[in-house]
């Protein structure tokens, strides 16, 4: 199954759950080549530890109405 992002919104909702997935995982105790933390903390500029970082950005998801 595929489909298509359109939009920009859109396009950026869907790259603030992907970054949600990813900061989940990095809690997790996975590690990739890209720091999602660092990403979300220099875009958003949410600051504090992985943890504290990742309750933001569920706070922001959940206060753009993304995810209800």
């Amino acid at each position: 199954m595929s489909f298509t992002i359109s939009g920009e919104e859109n396009i950026q909702n869907a790259k603030l759950l992907t970054m949600r997935t990813y900061l989940k995982l990095e809690v997790a105790g996975m590690r990739s080549k890209i720091n999602v933390y660092a990403l979300v903390k220099k875009e958003l500029g949410f600051k504090g530890s992985r943890v504290k970082v990742l309750e933001q950005l569920e706070d922001y998801i959940s206060e753009k109405g993304i995810l209800t």
